[in-house]
């Protein structure tokens, strides 16, 4: 067969988005978001839904997220399900790769289209590429450090930007929470969503709560706030001394991203000082990992993380297993946990640890995100664990 010399030519789809990993390798798609180029961490996440509380999560600092389900944006977004309380901070993801291109959103509540909505947010976008391939190589080798760019004209410096993300220095030991938290202290009432209600204010709090925020989500907030507190929301860096002045029945320890050990050298002294005063202490995620450094325990680099909505985890305490949202790319060494420190939640993927408690002390936490925007909410019942221990210790003083 012979193609007629008239017959149009097959259409030239010239790439317009790359991501260049740091071992030289260039995927080319199709931009999409904001354009320009961002480095980062390129992690994959296995959720199916939520993906706007995903991008706006402040864990996700310094990654760029693949995510594994190919139809992502086709509700579009709304100003409902933001999660960082910080809009003013950086954009959690730095960068965002998808399978499939955008199509245009189908849902009542949606707002924006997510093209627009990344473009606003500032985060860069790629779709048209294999994600499952991917996938496979972070699960293989790890997740790699990458540039992700975008440029309309398909013009790109390849040079330059192999160059930035071999240099890159990656996550490990670096301190991102100053790019998220909050600059001032703040107050919270805004209780949880029903259906057909909408979102609620705590009007009567049983407890008064100290939040410190490394990244804070807002429907952390919101359940703290459901269960009877309000809620106080301080810097990182806030003073042990400034926090127990407030006579806190509880003290929150914040999800954040980085490295738990570079932030820990300016939070750890405070969790420790928190600890010793006996306050009911509740810790997730960057708190937990933390909480661990603060009573003698290492925290290390996990080869791919955990990142999905889909993460068995069994609570070694009453012998249930609940489906958590999790987050993270550093783990507490479960091996390092000191006499006193109990292991209570493992995740039932890798046998990481996904929680501890102290003997004689009112202080746990666990790894995952129990709040779990936009689901599943399995591990919700750990904020009334921690109502409880605050309205224990109310009763005893």
């Amino acid at each position: 067969m012979t193609t007629s010399e008239n017959a149009p030519a097959w259409p030239d789809h010239k790439p317009t988005a790359l991501l260049v990993l740091a071992d030289g390798t260039v995927l080319e798609g199709f931009g999409l978001g904001a354009e320009g180029h961002a480095v980062g961490e390129v992690c994959f996440n296995t959720a199916m839904t939520g993906y706007e509380e995903i991008l706006t999560d402040p864990s996700y600092a310094g990654q760029i997220i693949t995510f594994t389900f190919p139809h992502i944006g086709n509700v579009g977004t709304n100003e409902e399900d933001i999660e960082t309380v910080n809009m003013a901070a950086t954009p959690g993801a730095r960068g965002v790769i998808l399978r499939s291109a955008i199509t245009d959103p189908s849902n009542y509540r949606a707002s924006r289209h997510l093209d627009q909505w990344l473009k606003a947010r500032g985060i860069i976008g790629l779709s048209g590429i294999d994600t499952r391939a991917l996938t496979a190589l972070i699960r293989s080798k790890g997740m790699p450090n990458a540039v992700i760019a975008h440029a309309r004209n398909g013009e790109f410096d390849l040079h330059g930007l192999k160059e930035e993300a071999r240099e890159w220095p990656g996550l490990e030991g670096m301190d991102l929470v100053p790019m998220v938290t909050s600059g001032q202290r703040f107050t919270w009432d805004e209780t949880p969503w029903v259906w057909g209600k909408g979102f609620g204010q705590q009007t009567a709090p049983e407890f008064n709560v100290v939040a410190i925020d490394y990244g804070i989500k807002r429907n952390i907030l919101r359940l703290l706030a459901g269960v009877g507190a309000k809620v106080t929301v301080v810097p990182a860096t806030t003073a042990a001394e400034d926090i127990l002045a407030m006579k806190p029945d509880g003290v929150f320890l914040s999800n954040g991203p980085g490295d738990p050990a570079a932030t820990g050298k300016y939070a750890v002294p405070v969790i420790q000082k928190v600890i010793a005063s006996g306050t009911p202490t509740f810790g997730i995620c960057l708190g937990h990992q933390m909480l661990g450094l603060a009573v003698g325990a290492k925290t290390m680099k996990m080869h791919q993380g955990h990142h999905g909505a889909n993460h068995p985890v069994k609570d070694e305490t009453t012998g249930k297993v609940e489906i958590t949202s999790m987050n993270h790319g550093f783990a507490v060494d479960q091996a390092t946990l000191p006499k006193g420190a109990t292991q209570t939640h493992i995740s039932l993927f890798d046998g990481s640890n996904c929680g501890i408690a102290l003997e004689g002390k009112p202080v746990f936490s666990v790894q995952y995100h129990p709040e779990a925007s936009p689901g599943p909410r399995d591990s919700h019942y750990l904020f009334q664990r921690f109502a409880d221990l605050m309205r224990k210790k109310k009763q005893a003083a």
